[in-house]
Order: C-alpha cells, then sequence, then structure tokens
C-alpha cells in the first residue's frame, strides 16, 4: 500500500491531477464558510437544529451543511442533479432527447449544454425561495433576516445562483483536470468534512467516561462490516455471457470473440434511497409550519410521531418505497430493449437466446429477479442508521456513516476515484515495463 501512494506521486500527471482535485476541495470549504450578506447566522443555526429531519436536513446533507449556514453555496450541487434526473427522464419520453442520448459525443454535448441552462433556472428559482424562506424564519422574536427589503431577495438570488453555477463549473474542471467525478467528488465532500467532528465528539464521550472503550470498539467493527456490505452491493453483478459472430470485411476478419454484459445488484445506485428520503421528509416538513396549538395541535403531534426517524412506521413506509424506486429507476437505467438491439446490429448473441426480442426479455427477466434482493439490501442498509441510533445511545451524526445515502455516496465516490487512480498506475506500470524489462512482481510467462 506505502507502495502504491509512493507511486502515485513519482507519476508527474497523476501527481498533478490529485493536487488540483484537492486545491478545489480547498476552494470549496472557504467558499461554505462565506454567508450570504443580511444573515444573523445565530439564529439561523438555531433554527436548523431543530429542523434535522426534515426535507431541510436531506438537503443540507447535500450541500455539506452550507445551506444551514446560508453559505453562498447554500443550494448546493443539488440544482444541478436535478436537472440532469429531469433530462434524462424526459429522455424516456421524449423522443428528441432520446435520440440525442443515443448519437455519441455531439449528444452529450448538447444534452450538457441543455444540462447547464436547466441548473442556472432551477437554481434562480430555488434561491428566490431559499430568500423567502430565510426572511420568514422567525425564533423567540429574532427574525434570520433583519431586513427583509427587495435588495435582500434579488442579493440573494443572484449570490446562490452564482454560488450553484461556480460549483458545477468546478466539478466540471475536476472531470477534465482533475481525478474522479467532480460533481460526486463535491458531493463526497460536503458529507465527509461532517466525520472527523463526528468521532472527535464520540473520543470525548469516550474520555469522559461516558462511553465505554468496549462500545467504541463494538462502532468500529460494525462501521467496517456496513462498509464491507455496502462495497458488496456497489460491486456486485451478475455477468450474462455474450458470443460474437465471426465477420469478414475485406481481408480482416472481425468478431468470434466471447465477453459478458454486467448486470449489476444495484443498478440504481443511491438515487431509490434520496427519492424514498424526500417523500419521507414531506409529513414532519408539513408539521413544522403547522401551529403546536389549537386545534390542530394533534395533527401536529401525530405527523411528528408517526414519521419520526425512530418509529416503525416510518421505517416500513421508507424501505417500501426504496424497493418501489429500485425498480422505478432500474427501469429507467437499463433499457433491455436497447441492449438487444445493439447486440444484434453488432451481431453479438447471448447463447440459447434469439436476438431480438428474446434477448430483451431474458435480460429484463434476470435483472427482475437480481434487483428485488439488492433493493431489500438496500432498505436494510438505509435504515440500519435509525436502527442503531434507537436501540444505542449513539447520535445520528455519526450512526448516519454506518449506512444510509451517506455512506453509499462515500463508498460509490470511493471507489470509483480509485479505479481512475488504478488506471493511471497501470498505464505507468505498462511504460515502466517497455523500458526496464519487467514489470515488478510480474512472472514471464
Amino acid at each position: 500500500m506505502l507502495e502504491k501512494l509512493r507511486n502515485i506521486f513519482k507519476i508527474p500527471e497523476l501527481r498533478k491531477r490529485i493536487i488540483f482535485t484537492l486545491s478545489i476541495f480547498v476552494i470549496y470549504r472557504i467558499g461554505g464558510h462565506i454567508p450570504v450578506p443580511g444573515i444573523d447566522t445565530g439564529v439561523l443555526s438555531e433554527f436548523f437544529e431543530q429542523q434535522a429531519n426534515t426535507l431541510f436536513g436531506l438537503y443540507d446533507l447535500f450541500a455539506g451543511g452550507n445551506f444551514s449556514r446560508a453559505t453562498i453555496f447554500a443550494l448546493g450541487i443539488m440544482p444541478y442533479i436535478s436537472a440532469s434526473i429531469i433530462i434524462q427522464l424526459l429522455g424516456t419520453v421524449v423522443p428528441a432527447i432520446q435520440k440525442l442520448q443515443q448519437s455519441g459525443d455531439e449528444g452529450r454535448k448538447k444534452i450538457t449544454q441543455w444540462t447547464r441552462y436547466g441548473t442556472v433556472g432551477l437554481a434562480g428559482a430555488q434561491a428566490l425561495g431559499t430568500a423567502a424562506f430565510l426572511a420568514g424564519i422567525q425564533l423567540g422574536g429574532l427574525k434570520v433576516v433583519p431586513n427583509a427589503h427587495i435588495g435582500f431577495y434579488l442579493l440573494t438570488m443572484i449570490t446562490l445562483t452564482a454560488g450553484t453555477t461556480f460549483l458545477m463549473w468546478l466539478g466540471e474542471q475536476i472531470d477534465e483536470r482533475g481525478i474522479g467525478n467532480g460533481i460526486s467528488l463535491l458531493i463526497f465532500a460536503g458529507i465527509i468534512q461532517r466525520f472527523p467532528s463526528a468521532i472527535i465528539n464520540e473520543a470525548r464521550l469516550i474520555g469522559e467516561g461516558i462511553r465505554s472503550p468496549m462500545m467504541g470498539l463494538v462502532l468500529v467493527g460494525i462501521l467496517v462490516l456496513t462498509t464491507a456490505a455496502v462495497v458488496l452491493l456497489t460491486q456486485g453483478s451478475r455477468k450474462i455471457p455474450v458470443q460474437y459472430t465471426k465477420r469478414v470485411v475485406g481481408r480482416r476478419m472481425y468478431g468470434g470473440q466471447s465477453t459478458h454484459i454486467p448486470l449489476r445488484v444495484n443498478t440504481a445506485g443511491v438515487m431509490p434511497i434520496i427519492f424514498a428520503q424526500t417523500i419521507m421528509f414531506f409529513p414532519q416538513t408539513i408539521a413544522s409550519f403547522i401551529p403546536q396549538e389549537g386545534a390542530l395541535q394533534g395533527l401536529h403531534d401525530w405527523l411528528n410521531t408517526a414519521f419520526g426517524f425512530t418509529s416503525y412506521i416510518y421505517m416500513i413506509f421508507y424501505g417500501l418505497l426504496i424497493i418501489f424506486f429500485t425498480y422505478f429507476y432500474t427501469a429507467v437505467a437499463f433499457n433491455p430493449q436497447d441492449v438487444a438491439s445493439n447486440l444484434k446490429k453488432n451481431g453479438g448473441h447471448i447463447p440459447g437466446q434469439k436476438p431480438g426480442k428474446q434477448t430483451a426479455r431474458y435480460l429484463d427477466n434476470i435483472l427482475t429477479r437480481i434487483t428485488l434482493p439488492g433493493s431489500i439490501f438496500l432498505a436494510l442498509i438505509a435504515v440500519f442508521p435509525t436502527l442503531l441510533s434507537k436501540f444505542t445511545d449513539v447520535g445520528f451524526n455519526l450512526t448516519s456513516f454506518f449506512g444510509g445515502t451517506s455512506l453509499l455516496i462515500v463508498v460509490g465516490v470511493a471507489l470509483d476515484t480509485l479505479q481512475q487512480i488504478d488506471s493511471h498506475l497501470l498505464m505507468r506500470h505498462y511504460d515502466g515495463l517497455m523500458k526496464s524489462g519487467r514489470m515488478k512482481g510480474r512472472r514471464r510467462m
């Protein structure tokens, strides 16, 4: 491992890419400490402590804590993600977009341009809504925005929209000049920045005798096991064998080789949890706007109790929604008809299956069967932090790293980035093999 780390910094191109990516993280963290003008951050912080289990808490997770601090990056990269999802979903029903998705680099460039425009539009609308939301917050007679005039609305809308656009640009710069997926790494950085404070808090509890050292070791063991389980879920796939027929083009023969189609157990990734969380947070978000006194007090209390994080009603509905959205998003992300059609055009076939509709049905049946255990396991991983927090005295700030959205995103992004680093290392090793003779650790055949 140490040798691999040394090799990383021996390769000039890889070293520059890693340093560039880390410098982008520094810029992101600096921007996360610049508040929007006209905000009373003390009142805002107190308000968000009461909103941790609502839709605002979920949004703040993806914004890296910037939303609760009302910084210039308060909207985070979510408008870009929303625009990407909208265009991806439209591609399933709008033939023009679907054609662009299948037309190679030119089509992708056009879709990327539309996504940028959509990001600016969504960010502008959300920024205006955020300004109105901040102006309406009042705790104990103190307002988050002491002077909510037209200038505040205009300045907040421009600032937050510019902040999201800048983050989108930073993500694209990482894609071009850094290492890893830029947008995913920005979300990764926002999530992981909470981890050191959670660890320090647990260490303080152990030092003060509130938490036993044995319990700390048990938590470390659970974290390792759940991380390993998520890695297996992320990497797990069913390999469908594919055989290509031989073709003669001119004087050359093409095809004849065997390969496979990897059907992932979790094709949908983290999106089912995001969709399910968004829906499940609505009841408590609605409850936060219902008066706690008077005729509607009973409704307020029932929504908070039935749809609280530790409620079994919440966990059951949450798990069922994850299973549903796993199938839904898998159907959007993987189209068996297109795969079967592409195989037929390129002279490929699955042994024992006729090309065309029968191949499509075969792929659809396999994907349906392997998605069921994947979706159930995804639901269990999603509710595990809540169960751990419910049956122990560990705070949710730490248990959120034991599963759910945070762990899935962190593991997925980390694996993707490590794979890119490995590809650079392998290319460098092959260069070294040609210059110095034999690659270290390999035997001559």
